[in-house]
């Protein structure tokens, strides 16, 4: 318990040290919990499993800027790590926790709410995968993401499409609107046609979330099925859109898949 309350502690701590910009010498300094990617200084928590060659990598959703979203998905790391016995990684993205803010805000900043579909986020998402991956010496990915992290995710295994072998989407959004077409945006249903369909796809949706409606996980569902896929689609009843990944249908998911 002692362990777990220092541990609680220093990622409190750690998000006050939050920097705008970070060189790679100085993230290098920062510890074993700081890995340097696509020119961000990116704090993760890591809880240790026995599996050799795989690693679980947890992407988080949007949350108010400079939120320490270690601190809660520190517990849902240690979680399917014990479940799974596979070494898991939640990242903070840039802006979060310990993070930097070299070359993107967080999420959530003022002035620019499409930063989960733009190419070059994605993009960055994909660099921090493949850092992740070295690191750890892991031959087989499982990303989970939820949210915003699920929707940046999914269109990147379109985009490197032999980044990850297994996708678990919690919530997320498949599709640009209307209304944003022509912006230099993209999502997975544009990149559809490039995923490996040897990847592992899980979409999970809550009955009750008014953010992600269950019927956009559906419709996306129903598209990569149409298109020759076989994603797994889990419904989690009464479940809102908070904590949508960390829900028992969607661990329950998360397990079966590395099992497969």
């Amino acid at each position: 318990m002692l362990k777990k309350a220092l541990l609680f502690s220093s990622l409190l701590i750690s998000s006050s040290l939050f920097a705008s910009n970070v060189s790679q010498e100085d993230c290098a300094k920062k510890g074993d919990n700081f890995i340097f990617a696509g020119n961000e200084c990116i704090q993760f928590y890591k809880s240790k499993g026995d599996t050799e060659d795989a690693l679980n990598i947890i992407v988080h959703g949007t949350w108010k800027e400079g939120t320490n979203t270690l601190a809660r998905y520190a517990p849902f790391a240690e979680n399917l790590s014990l479940q799974t016995d596979i070494t898991t990684v939640a990242v903070a993205l840039p802006g979060y926790s310990g993070s930097s803010t070299n070359n993107f805000k967080s999420l959530a900043h003022e002035g620019d709410g499409n930063l989960s579909i733009k190419r070059e986020y994605v993009e960055f998402l994909a660099s921090l995968v493949e850092a992740l991956k070295e690191k750890f010496h892991a031959s087989k990915v499982t990303y989970v993401g939820h949210s915003a992290g699920c929707t940046m995710g999914a269109t990147m295994t379109g985009l490197k499409p032999n980044l990850v072998n297994n996708l678990v989407c919690a919530g997320g959004n498949y599709s640009i609107a209307e209304k944003d077409q022509g912006k230099d945006l993209i999502a997975m249903s544009d990149v559809l046609h490039n995923v490996n369909k040897d990847m592992k796809m899980v979409l999970v949706y809550g009955t009750a979330d008014d953010i992600s409606k269950p019927q956009v996980t559906i419709d996306f569902y129903n598209l990569a099925k149409q298109r020759g896929y076989e994603p797994k689609l889990v419904e989690a009843k009464g479940a809102a859109h908070l904590d949508l990944d960390m829900t028992d249908e969607s661990v329950a998911a998360i397990v079966e898949v590395v099992e497969e």
